[in-house]
């Protein structure tokens, strides 16, 4: 069992920058792969960017390429989504994900949830 808490969003001028935080619970953090995804109003939930469990791999929306950067610290349970150049399409809450069976880009395909925290992108 994974119990996930994210924290970090909140309401930043475009182009600017923001890194979420994804805090983990359960000593088998290390274990999975994480990914965030996004939700804006009235949308489906979608994929934003995934890691491997080593941190070895990444994966990116087209949308967020070259702007965001996943990454992970093993050693605090914590996993990381550096957002910068921001635009207002950015606006949405943003939750993070641990253990993927099937495709990674795939929302129902993962196992455990945090409850989101909102990024808000003024133009």
């Amino acid at each position: 069992q994974v119990q996930l808490v994210e924290s970090g969003g909140g309401l930043v001028q475009a182009g600017g920058s923001l890194r979420l935080s994804c805090a983990a619970s359960g000593r088998t953090f290390s274990s999975y792969p994480m990914g965030w995804f996004r939700q804006a109003p009235g949308k489906e939930r979608e994929f934003v960017a995934v890691i491997s469990w080593s941190g070895s791999s990444t994966y990116y929306a087209d949308s967020v390429k070259g702007r965001f950067t996943i990454s992970r610290d093993n050693a605090r349970n914590t996993v990381y989504l550096q957002m910068n150049s921001l635009k207002p399409e950015d606006t949405a809450v943003y939750y993070c994900a641990a253990d993927y069976s099937g495709s990674y880009h795939k929302y129902r395909d993962y196992n455990y949830w945090g409850q989101g925290t909102t990024v808000t992108v003024s133009s």
